[in-house]
């Protein structure tokens, strides 16, 4: 049988899984997670305890195996190369990611729109030699997109509200997470650089959340 904590509403809510040196490395359901529980690959835990799952029971104690899945798990064995590779990943480049990364912000009007009135825009135009990158793409509502057309920004008078950057791997990995908790975020951006404009979000969102908390106690 399965079990809900009170910090989760549903069974789709991920773990995160990490190496034993703590690098995180992706998202995981409560089921794969309890078959790294199985096999022994489990080195210790973090956050908030998510799911109890009970087993069958032992025909030497009588007594029903139980296993208790963390927010956050960490797993055996790192590869040296690990973090090396990561400081120079680039991650796929893809809609759902990227109009996370912005917030779901319309980078030229400042307004947030719904992801069906959502475009991707090239800041300087393919057809102008600018690539499909993430340092050259940003959230664009539809209107702002026509407007702009194959212009650059300047050419088309308007102005860039953010700075388009790409993401690290912890980045990527925080905006892969279809529901990220406070304590999973607050692991994942001991691995964002304090630069980085979504660690400045993140932080205030966790900001936010803590004085929500206090004013409810």
């Amino acid at each position: 049988m399965l079990y809900l904590h009170d910090e989760v509403s549903d069974f789709s809510q991920q773990v995160l899984r990490t190496d034993v040196a703590g690098m995180p490395l992706e998202w995981i359901d409560y089921r794969d997670a309890v078959r790294l529980y199985y096999l022994g690959q489990v080195a210790y835990t973090c956050g908030s305890p998510l799911f109890r799952i009970h087993g069958g029971f032992s025909a030497l104690s009588r007594q029903q195996s139980c296993i208790e899945v963390n927010s956050i798990v960490a797993t055996v064995g790192r590869s040296p190369e690990v973090a090396e590779l990561m400081d120079c990943y680039v991650p796929p480049l893809n809609n759902k990611t990227l109009f996370r990364r912005d917030s779901n912000l319309c980078l030229y009007c400042g307004l947030h729109f719904p992801v069906r009135d959502l475009t991707r825009d090239h800041v300087r135009p393919l057809s102008r030699g600018g690539g499909d990158a993430w340092n050259n793409v940003v959230t664009a509502c539809r209107r702002c997109n026509n407007h702009k057309g194959g212009h650059t920004p300047e050419q088309a008078g308007m102005q860039l509200i953010a700075v388009p950057f790409t993401p690290t791997y912890a980045e990527y990995i925080y905006l892969k997470g279809r529901r990220v908790l406070a304590d999973q975020m607050e692991f994942l951006m001991a691995h964002i650089p304090r630069t980085s404009p979504l660690h400045q979000r993140l932080a205030s969102s966790l900001f936010r959340s803590g004085q929500a908390t206090q004013s409810h106690k």
